[in-house]
């Protein structure tokens, strides 16, 4: 029997999942080690396989979802990186664009360039927008700007010229400059990273490639050493921000692609869940113990976004206010987040009122209920006091929970000073993490123009089941479906992903009177490219698929949308889809004579694998045993209630809330008036309103 082992790192936890080829699920959960990420999971994985009876001979593939990109570009801890540009172009990434999150506040600043000024050179050499030489390269000039940079012991170079998408050869002669001084010199050209037009987006993506590209190239180095110490000699694949699997050789050469990997994973999963299922229109819910999540599916596909910031803070509300982090511009799927997890803080502001995160208790010192060092009372202690969370242990026994150090700091911090029963306090902590997280959802739903109520939630994440059905019958929405070992489901998403490629190009034409021949040659050529890729990788043709987008707008617009197209697929195609897209997205569209331009071309490549990389349904380990009804307090509508406390396989005849599920890895709340009971791929189905209906 063949194992494939997904290794998901989070703020508090980092999850590990190994699924067999007939379907068995086993998983394990075990507090992430910061500092050293992977050591939690090298040191879990021994345990898991202890556990689950297999050895690491046995492991054909490991899947990985990783912070460590994202946490060096928040933490400044990147690379010394220098830059190189066209002269007089040097600050273009201090100069940024016209984008401010805050529009009204004087005292905001632009985060600090991550490539101080003194290490920002330019070159004489000029190519304008249709790729013809102005100015020759100036290669005397180019070597003493990267002896420059050398003698400042810079770390990684990165070199971005003006409109270099159009014509790469000055770049490319760069390049062969730097290696020639400086072999082994991490290098990243922009026509490598990003060829395509906007020169702070591409800027900025090539310095970020740089930045963070020693950083993850020795954390990857070091995983897979520690991994084959370990036994496990399988390849290591990356999950990619977009979704998709990619090499570890690949992400230490173009690690732009890994930062936000982490959050990808969960909606991957539950694109999977809603193919199995029947579901075409979910909201994927993760909350975990930092942050929670939301993303969206339409039609069984995911929605993406082209560019994305790091460190703007969290993403709530109106994501139009951008500008506060540094810009990517590669594939990611569209995600709104919001700074509320399990180990969020609960504390009163100035004038008295109470406020729940975005500051977290993280791994350490976690919750007051860890008994770890902390005082503050966390969304967790609330669920612990409310009789939501068992008040002994979690994980399956291997956390112990000290409910009335819960209790205590939340009568102490928070009820005695607003002058409230402990249980109320609690749950007004409960609905304001809730509404924040409510924030998240629209952000996805209804500020894109959708309506959440016509969606199914699917909800994961070590806390997300528990929130899960208060927040769609807030929103309207009349079904919730908790996937098995929804606790740790991000992870449990990497074995749903396929490997992929994504390949973009600037092409900026009029789509009125645009050549269909020249389209089909550009996007095709661009399709080959993507398939030579995967070939490379060992996937033979019949394995690959290729699908074709393009990035349009309104002529005079700033801003693009993207819509897929198939091969033999003309240019009225893209202008009618283009306006239905902007239509939904907007609101509006405009007249039919309005000019629509085509700015880039994209393809997606897939390597699919010789046999599904999911079974319809998975098969966990045992379940815990079953524990005792316990008090649960519901508002005052309800006040306490006994709720019952069941194992999952209860669920396959119907049950009436209130009851409580407990599994290993998390805990589902059904509240009263709703109704769950198991689907045929062993899902937990909440229908909401059904008992009132």
């Amino acid at each position: 029997m063949s194992w494939r082992v997904g290794a998901d790192i989070g703020g508090t936890f980092t999850d590990l999942v190994a699924i067999s080829d007939g379907g068995a699920l086993r998983t394990k959960k075990v507090s992430s080690s910061t500092g050293d990420y992977g050591r939690a999971i090298v040191e879990g994985l021994a345990m898991l396989f202890a556990e689950a009876g297999f050895a690491a001979g046995e492991v054909e593939e490991v899947l990985h979802a990783t912070t460590v990109a994202s946490n060096a570009i928040l933490e400044h801890k990147g690379a010394r990186t220098g830059l190189i540009t066209t002269e007089g172009f040097r600050d273009v990434l201090e100069i940024r664009t016209l984008r401010m999150p805050r529009l009204y506040d004087l005292r905001w600043e632009k985060p600090a360039p991550l490539v101080p000024r003194h290490l920002r050179l330019g070159v004489a050499e000029r190519v304008n927008h249709r790729g013809e030489v102005e100015t020759p390269l100036d290669e005397d000039g180019a070597r003493v700007a990267v002896e420059a940079l050398l003698r400042e012991g810079v770390e990684a170079i990165a070199v971005c010229l003006l409109h270099s998408y159009a014509n790469p050869a000055h770049e490319r002669r760069i390049g062969a400059i730097i290696r020639e001084l400086a072999p082994g010199l991490p290098v990243s050209l922009s026509v490598d990273v990003l060829p395509e037009m906007k020169e702070y987006e591409r800027s900025s993506t090539t310095v970020i490639n740089s930045y963070i590209g020693p950083v993850l190239g020795r954390y990857l180095n070091a995983l897979i050493g520690d991994l084959q110490g370990a036994g496990l000699r399988a390849p290591l694949l990356l999950m990619q921000s977009s979704g998709g699997l990619m090499p570890a050789a690949e992400a230490a050469r173009l690690p732009v692609h890994v930062v936000e990997s982490g959050p990808a994973a969960g909606v991957i999963g539950a694109q999977a869940l809603a193919r199995r299922a029947g579901l075409a229109r979910v909201i994927s819910f993760d909350m975990g113990g930092t942050t929670a999540k939301a993303g969206v599916i339409e039609d069984y596909e995911v929605a993406r976004a082209g560019e994305y910031s790091v460190g703007a803070g969290i993403m709530v509300g109106s994501r139009l206010l951008s500008g506060a982090g540094y810009q990517l511009k590669v594939p990611a799927i569209d995600l709104a987040e919001v700074g509320a997890g399990g180990g969020s803080l609960i504390w009163l502001d100035a004038a008295g009122a109470p406020q729940v995160g975005p500051e977290s208790a993280g791994a350490l010192p976690g919750p007051v209920c860890y008994g770890r060092g902390n005082t503050q009372p966390t969304v967790t202690d609330a669920n612990v006091v409310l009789g939501y969370l068992n008040p002994h242990h979690l994980v399956g026994g291997a956390l112990p929970i000290d409910a009335a150090a819960s209790r205590a700091a939340i009568a102490g911090k928070v009820a005695g000073p607003l002058g409230l029963a402990p249980e109320e306090a609690a749950h007004g902590a409960h609905l304001i993490a809730a509404s924040n997280m409510i924030r998240a959802i629209k952000a996805v739903s209804s500020e894109r123009g959708r309506d959440p109520r016509g969606f199914a939630l699917v909800a994961f994440g070590g806390n997300g089941p528990l929130f899960a059905a208060g927040m769609a019958e807030a929103l309207g929405m009349r079904r919730v479906v908790i996937p098995p070992s929804a606790g740790v489901f991000s992870a449990v998403g990497l074995l749903a992903s396929d490997v992929e490629v994504h390949l973009s190009r600037s092409w900026r034409r009029l789509a009125q009177g645009l050549d269909p021949d020249a389209l089909e040659m550009a996007s095709a050529a661009l399709a080959e490219e993507a398939r030579a890729r995967l070939a490379a990788q060992g996937f033979p043709a019949a394995r690959i698929t290729a699908q074709r987008a393009a990035t349009l707008r309104y002529q005079g617009q700033s801003f693009e949308l993207q819509v897929g197209f198939a091969a033999g697929e003309g240019p009225d195609v893209l202008a009618e889809r283009f306006g239905a897209e902007h239509e939904r997205t907007y609101g509006h569209r405009a007249g039919a004579g309005e000019p629509v331009e085509v700015m880039a071309l994209q393809v997606l490549g897939r390597g699919l694998p010789e046999r599904p990389r999911m079974p319809d349904r998975l098969s966990p380990g045992a379940a815990p045993p079953p524990e005792p009804a316990r008090p649960a307090y519901f508002g005052r509508a309800h006040g306490w209630l006994e709720t019952p406390v069941l194992a999952r396989a209860v669920l396959a005849a119907p049950q009436a809330g209130p009851l409580i599920i407990e599994e290993y890895d998390c805990t589902c709340l059904v509240p009263p008036g709703a109704v769950a009971a198991l689907d045929g791929f062993g899902n937990i189905t909440i229908e909401l309103g059904v008992a009132s209906a």
